[in-house]
């Protein structure tokens, strides 16, 4: 039998356990993991350094080797969001609903796990525990198979959660690694039909279409982010500066950082070269269209491409646009759903823009770096969901939920 199955009949028979276990029992499995990892964080670095000095030497880029790195403010956050999520209701077993009918049957609609899920992601560590805590607290198993830059800090931190649950009442089997590193054993997860109940992709473009395209399992699709942000023309100038610096170089190596920034050409003409000395001076490499490369010297021209990649690096396009129409048009086009924002001091036009552009999250004067379960108040997130069946945004505990039916009656037949 090879890793995969395997693994995947492990993780399905922790289910009917895991459906026993009261919320304190989660808890207490979440804590000690916690603890544990703070404890082990040398041993979690020792691992972390063997991924990022392969990285290295393979020559892969300063933004990945971002996501990839450990530190020990890192790992203390990451506990941090599984001491959150303990803090956090447990929505297993909550009525959604109640229906009397007139027949005398009572109906109740109550949440439930989901079961075993599968999630594939890259090369970011911290997903292995955020999506541990997150669907052991839910009452689900979990098979996870991360990327192959990240293996060794993985296999450590697995090593730490299962020795954590040893001593608590979540079995050990509940949390599984698919340690093999080829393209084949992606390929057999996504057929896993019967043993898995969803998978979850969690990186770049690539592989989350090459999960929604390949899967037969049911797939809850997490989308790349080409976010924007539209500096208004009424849009306050130290505000919009400081909203768009944050989208872009807080930490542009993740999935809400921003890609494009759109200027309304009032804004521009008096706002622009400031704003991008600014970008400059951060080290971001700014690619214009042709009124932008008018105002910024330096910037290179933008192309569809580079309006259609998300980067997740310190590369920026910048477009002028006429109006708001203009702007959301542009995000029609290029975004992908995710997180977009608008920097206005006009009501109505922030109304408009929350109303009609599509994406997960829509911000008014506030930057799209905030699209996290962390920030939302989830404790920490499977994804961030782009798509609008069962869950959309970022995914904390209930859209690691599903339903259930139970019907009480008193020897109703069917006429």
């Amino acid at each position: 039998m090879s890793e995969v199955r395997e693994k995947a009949k492990l993780a399905g028979t922790a289910v009917s356990v895991l459906n026993r276990l009261t919320t304190a029992q989660k808890n207490d499995a979440l804590l000690a993991v916690a603890d544990a990892l703070v404890r082990n964080s040398d041993a979690i670095l020792a691992a972390n350094e063997e991924d990022l000095q392969r990285g290295r030497d393979n020559g892969t880029s300063s933004s990945l080797l971002d996501r990839l790195a450990l530190t020990h403010a890192r790992i203390e956050g990451i506990a941090e969001g599984l001491r959150q999520i303990v803090e956090l209701p447990d929505p297993v077993g909550d009525v959604m609903e109640t229906i009397n009918r007139p027949n005398g049957l009572h109906i109740i609609k109550r949440r439930v796990p989901l079961g075993v899920i599968g999630i594939v992601y890259e090369a970011r560590p911290n997903v292995t525990v955020d999506a541990m805590g997150l669907c052991l607290k839910t009452g689900n198993a979990v098979v996870l198979r991360g990327g192959s830059s990240a293996l060794s800090s993985n296999r450590q931190i697995l090593k730490i959660i299962h020795e954590a649950l040893a001593g608590t009442q979540v079995p050990v089997d509940a949390v599984q690694l698919i340690e093999d590193p080829n393209r084949a054993s992606v390929d057999e997860m996504l057929k896993l039909n019967g043993l898995l109940d969803v998978v979850i992709p969690r990186g770049g473009s690539s592989l989350i279409q090459t999960v929604v395209h390949n899967a037969t399992v049911p797939v809850i699709e997490t989308g790349a982010g080409i976010c924007h942000t539209y500096l208004d023309a009424s849009a306050d100038p130290v505000m919009a500066t400081e909203i768009a610096m944050n989208a872009k170089v807080q930490r542009p190596s993740v999935c809400n950082s921003m890609e494009t920034l759109l200027v309304h050409e009032a804004f521009a003409a008096q706002h622009l070269v400031e704003l991008a000395n600014r970008f400059k001076e951060a080290g971001v490499e700014l690619r214009g269209d042709e009124a932008a490369r008018q105002l910024i010297s330096w910037a290179v021209p933008a192309t569809d491409e580079d309006y259609a990649t998300e980067y997740n690096d310190y590369i920026l396009n910048v477009k002028i646009v006429r109006n708001l129409d203009e702007a959301m048009a542009h995000i029609a086009r290029f975004g992908t759903k995710h997180s977009e924002c608008i920097v206005t001091q006009d009501s109505a036009n922030a109304e408009r823009f929350q109303q009609e552009v599509d994406a997960a999250a829509v911000y008014h004067n506030a930057s799209t770096r905030f699209t996290d379960g962390f920030e939302f108040g989830f404790g920490a997130e499977i994804g961030i969901s782009t798509q609008k069946l069962h869950a959309r945004g970022p995914m904390g505990l209930t859209a690691l939920t599903s339903s259930k039916y139970i019907i009480q009656g008193n020897g109703q037949i069917r006429q």
